[in-house]
């Protein structure tokens, strides 16, 4: 069976955590590959009023991954899809078209609090594990709805949880933002994205 892991989110934008957090995945958890899936919109956050659009978020992860990793590549069918994405509605797909795939879902720890109000995440947890990935600030301790599923290394089975490393890179897209804005320099954003943002005039 083949191992991958699947690093969703906006990616608005793309920035070096996110790459880190998928080459920790890759050499700790054993994958194949890594899945970065933008999502189209995300039922849990409200969408900026300077974010650009889903082909500009596309653009500048596509930007961000040039070179990076030939074990990373970028799925569009949460963009495709449209409206609302729901894990469990990628999950079902890429099921269905690679059924010969395990796949761990990539978190950090800022996430861990809303898990239970992920649409139907008992057949999430059905599908796929968690790996998860402590951020600063954030508790890192499982939701007792969850303590029973922790491992300490995942069998490719779903519905297990199990720890990474940190990235060691204290980022969040939304701070990026806001550098943006105000025109100041940004550390954690690859000089491919810098120069995509740049030319058009993104965040401003």
């Amino acid at each position: 069976m083949k191992r991958a892991g699947i690093l969703g989110g906006a990616f608005n934008p793309p920035h070096q955590g996110h790459l880190r957090l998928a080459e920790l995945a890759l050499n700790q958890l054993e994958l194949d590959d890594v899945r970065f899936i933008p999502t189209a919109r995300s039922p849990h956050k409200v969408v900026a009023e300077d974010s650009p659009s889903d082909q500009a978020r596309l653009a500048l992860l596509q930007a961000a991954l040039a070179g990076f990793c030939g074990a990373c590549r970028i799925e569009t069918l949460e963009l495709e899809r449209g409206g609302a994405s729901y894990t469990v509605d990628t999950l079902e797909a890429l099921s269905q078209r690679e059924p010969d795939t395990c796949w761990i879902l990539l978190l950090g720890s800022d996430q861990l609090a809303g898990l239970s109000a992920w649409r139907r995440m008992d057949r999430v947890l059905e599908l796929a594990s968690l790996a998860i990935s402590p951020r600063p600030g954030y508790d890192p301790a499982l939701p007792a709805a969850f303590a029973e599923r922790a491992r300490e290394r995942w069998s490719g089975a779903p519905g297990e949880i199990v720890r990474l490393s940190g990235t060691e890179l204290d980022l969040a897209s939304s701070h990026l933002r806001e550098c943006l804005r105000d025109g100041e320099t940004c550390t954690g954003i690859s000089s491919q994205v810098a120069a995509v943002i740049h030319r058009e005039n993104y965040y401003r």
